[in-house]
């Protein structure tokens, strides 16, 4: 099999992705690492980034431009006509008659126009005209959808975007300068932007000031741990631009620290952008999904294959007509073709597409609607998501658990003066508006240094002068990471210093916080002189513990209901969060999730990847986790067979949604975080993930329906040719009959994306199985071969149709039943489930199989009999008719009760 043909098969939804362009940088990376691209840039623009990192911060601003202050509007307006968007160079929308040609270009296409010229080279002109017709038909549907799907992507693309903190003056040479978030499509050349934990670095830029700035930069040169940027230029002679010490750049992203930077190119003029330009974004690796289709789609082709070959030789050797008997292959091989499948699967994909856009869910890519379907993990934080993300400040209290202001104060000058990742804690402390009116900051002290939070050492410090009588450094996060750096304790005026048997009562009282349901972060402080002006980590010990502030994030009223909805549909839910496991185990107790145990990251930690994943099955609570945990817990689950979804908005998720099979993430999530998923929730509930999964299956279920539609229905059916090509000394049926017999049975199958789903097939994951495809042809197959015999039957000996005088009756007879029967096979399959009494299909697919129906009675007995090589059937024919489509749909149902029993149904 050629590698390319299989995506061939499926370009159209596939170019439907081009939407997710932006998000799949590190894809595109990779791809020109595989393919031996080369890095280096041009020697101008090497050139370029080392005079920049080299130049005095002043003059390169007015080189640019800018000021210290920013750009103005006017400014970056004006700025922005030469320089054009912030964006690099991707897949422009395709011209309508490019569309249409590769709507066209799909193997299935292609082999039907190959034979649609042998039948116009063999003066088959009304064969050449329905294959044409066919082939026009799946084309221009394709066509058609693919356009709905692309303007419904756009729509949704321009729902959801980054952006970056961007500085504005409102002169040019203002004193003072005002920070605006813009989407980064609108940064030019000399605009001054501030990063922080989470942000995306949105363009090529130059660091002006850093404080503990960690950037990951492995999208560009495969380095795991993240690298130190400065704003000083350290290694004169670095000769990689990406070695620049002070240069940060496109596509990569801060993993902790602050900084201020000035852009120096964007778009196409950026390090990324050069290299994209080079080559031809590819797409990913055909997922699971993928494969499974183009495996379908193969089996058939083969099936098609090796069949009208053999129809060829028994009608030529039978019958000695060889013109006929290869006119009759070529029809044979033209109704096995599933010319249809392509818009099959991409008109399923695409309403399941717009469906959850109503439901303010953002598909990134189409096929991760059947990732929803088949997950049975879901791997969730528990902040926002199980919870309300609305934080209260329960509890200020010292060391003691005794009411205490003095923490709050200070943890109010903390999130007062940080300039990081303000997370909704920092909010909730904020809010308290009379700590402000008490202390007057912006009067009493005086900011002197920052450092800033990262996922390692789990808390961040500030420093200020009070009346620049001394500095005062406060740090506040996570308990143990706090007391790691505490030698005292505030007792009431005095401190003491911090024993092992103090500890224990200090462990204590958190203990009983947590187990209220409240996230403790412990707060501590010490004096210095006013002499020292940098601070960094290692003026972190010495500390003095203070006390706490305890936070409030009640459940969400929703979420039980949502777990239990999810349960429902046999979708595990695991709670993976970094914070504390008592605070955790609670919040689970008040939603219903029944624990499983729980696993803290240290034990993760300690445990060999084999033991990692028997622990995965029996737990489901883990707390205390870094992003690496997570991402680990993650993998172990999929190593283990599980199809995992993740949810999260944060930079600590952002290893974990990207390991997922499924990356969920927010609109209100940080940069990294909405790079990595692959679906956008408007509203971040739940429920609404449990609607994504129905919707996940409904697709898959209604896609699955034409496949073993066709599949089996073809086998049959070349089964019955055989049959008759040996016995029989004419054609069963005219190629003509064959072809408009496909023709029609292919319009009725247009409505199967918009058909009901039994809700029992919605109660469990649905994965591809493509041996399963198989067994169902070769089981379901030969039931409406028995009826094409049976009919073949009643022409001979019942109407006498048994020399090629009478062949044009046998045919029609054939033709009525063939088509009934194969109109009829998708209310047969489509549910395990008795049809039409128990299980109805949706009123748009009964109206089409109703009318194609109609038309195959009525070609044979209405004025286009001739036209088409048919005649009129007799009334003893329609009174024999309903015995044989009522006992075919009698044995396929009782063969299904048998295939159910045995093998199950999905």
């Amino acid at each position: 099999m050629h590698p390319n043909i299989p995506r061939e098969v499926f370009a159209g939804f596939l170019r439907t992705r081009r939407m997710v362009r932006h998000f799949r940088r590190r894809a595109l990376l990779e791809t020109l690492g595989r393919t031996g691209v080369s890095r280096e840039l041009p020697a101008a623009q090497s050139q370029a980034l080392a005079a920049a990192a080299g130049a005095d911060a002043a003059a390169l601003l007015r080189q640019l431009g800018s000021a210290e202050t920013g750009l103005t509007e006017a400014q970056a307006d004006a700025i922005r006509l030469h320089a054009g968007p912030n964006e690099v160079e991707h897949e422009k929308p395709l011209p309508w008659w490019m569309h249409l040609w590769h709507c066209f270009r799909n193997p299935f296409n292609l082999l039907l126009t190959l034979l649609a010229a042998i039948s116009l080279f063999t003066h088959d002109m009304k064969g050449a005209l329905v294959i044409g017709t066919m082939v026009a038909l799946s084309t221009l549907l394709r066509f058609w959808q693919e356009g709905r799907s692309n303007k419904a992507a756009d729509a949704l693309k321009a729902m959801v975007g980054n952006t970056a903190t961007v500085l504005r003056g409102s002169l040019p040479d203002s004193a003072g300068a005002r920070r605006v978030e813009l989407p980064i499509r609108l940064l030019v050349p000399g605009d001054l932007v501030v990063l922080s934990a989470g942000d995306m670095i949105p363009a090529d830029c130059r660091v002006l000031a850093a404080k503990d700035l960690f950037v990951a930069q492995a999208a560009m040169t495969g380095e795991s741990m993240p690298v130190e940027k400065s704003a000083a230029r350290r290694d004169a002679g670095a000769g990689n631009p990406l070695e620049l010490e002070n240069i940060v750049f496109m596509g990569t992203n801060v993993v902790s620290g602050s900084a201020t930077a000035v852009v120096l190119a964007t778009g196409n003029g950026t390090y990324f952008g050069t290299l994209a330009g080079r080559v031809i974004a590819t797409d990913r690796a055909p997922t699971s999904f993928q494969s499974g289709v183009n495996k379908v789609s193969w089996l058939l082709i083969r099936f098609m294959s090796a069949m009208a070959p053999l129809v060829f030789f028994i009608n030529g050797f039978s019958k000695g007509d060889w013109l006929e008997a290869l006119l009759f292959a070529l029809a044979i091989a033209v109704g096995l073709t599933p010319e249809m499948l392509p818009m099959i699967v991409t008109s399923t994909l695409a309403k399941g597409a717009v469906f959850l856009s109503r439901k303010k869910v953002i598909v990134k890519r189409l096929d991760a609607i059947q990732n929803f379907g088949a997950m049975d993990v879901l791997c969730t934080d528990k902040t926002g998501t199980l919870t309300q993300d609305k934080i209260f400040l329960a509890r200020h209290v010292d060391a003691w658990g005794e009411e205490s202001d003095d923490v709050l104060e200070l943890a109010y000058l903390n999130s007062y003066y940080q300039t990081g990742l303000k997370n909704l804690l920092d909010v909730a402390v904020l809010e308290h508006v009379e700590v402000h009116r008490e202390l007057e900051p912006a009067r009493n002290f005086r900011k002197v240094d920052e450092i800033p939070f990262d996922f390692d050492r789990r808390r961040m410090s500030v420093v200020v002068a009070e009346h620049d009588a001394h500095h005062l450094l406060i740090t506040k996060g996570a308990v143990e990471e706090i007391l790691a750096a505490c030698t005292r304790v505030r007792h009431g005026a005095a401190t003491e210093p911090l024993t092992p048997g103090l500890l224990e009562r200090i462990r204590a009282v958190t203990a009983g916080l947590n187990e209220e349901g409240l996230r403790v972060v412990a707060v501590a402080a010490r004096q210095g002189p006013p002499t020292q002006d940098v601070y960094g980590l290692a003026d972190e010990n010495a500390l003095t513990l203070v006390g706490y502030v305890a936070f409030l994030d009640p459940p969400k009223d929703s979420t039980a209901a949502a777990l239990k909805a999810l349960a429902a549909h046999s979708v595990a839910v695991k709670v993976l969060t970094g914070d504390n496991d008592l605070v955790a185990a609670k919040i689970c107790r008040e939603v219903g999730l029944a624990q499983q145990g729980v696993l803290l990251g240290g034990d993760v930690e300690r445990m060999g990847d084999e033991e990692l994943g028997r622990a995965v099955e029996s737990h489901n609570l883990f707390a205390r986790l870094t992003p690496m945990h997570k991402e680990r817990i993650v993998r172990r689950l999929k190593a283990n067979g599980h199809v995992v979804g993740f949810m999260g908005d944060g930079i600590n998720d952002a290893p974990a949604l990207r390991a997922a099979d499924i990356g969920i993430s927010v609109d209100s999530a940080v940069d990294i975080a909405k790079e990595a998923a692959d679906i956008i929730l408007l509203e971040k509930s739940l429920m609404v993930l449990e609607q994504g999964v129905q919707e996940g299956r409904r697709t898959f279920a209604n896609m699955l329906k034409y496949i073993r539609m066709t599949a089996s229905s073809n086998f049959g059916n070349v089964l019955s040719v055989l049959v008759a090509s040996a016995f029989i000394p004419f054609l069963p049926m005219l190629p003509i009959h064959l072809l408009v017999q496909n023709l029609l049975y292919d319009i009725s199958q247009i409505a199967i994306p918009f058909d009901n789903v039994d809700e029992e097939l919605l109660r469990r994951p649905l994965r591809w199985q493509p041996g399963d495809i198989g067994r169902f042809m070769v089981f379901f197959g030969p039931v409406s071969s028995v009826f094409d015999i049976t009919t073949f039957a009643m022409m001979w000996f019942v109407f006498g149709a048994q020399t090629p005088a009478q062949q044009t009756l046998f045919q029609s007879g054939w033709f009525v039943v063939g088509l009934l029967t194969q109109t009829l096979i998708v209310h047969m399959i489509r549910s395990p489930k008795l049809p039409f009494v128990q299980s109805r299909a949706a009123t748009p697919l009964l109206v089409m199989t109703g009318v194609i129906m109609a038309v195959g009675i009525f070609l044979p007995m209405g004025p286009l009999a001739h036209y088409f090589k048919l005649q009129a059937l007799p009334p003893l024919y329609f009174a024999l008719l309903p015995a044989i489509v009522l006992g075919y749909m009698a044995a396929t149902q009782a063969m299904k009760s048998i295939y159910r029993r045995r093998w199950g149904w999905q």
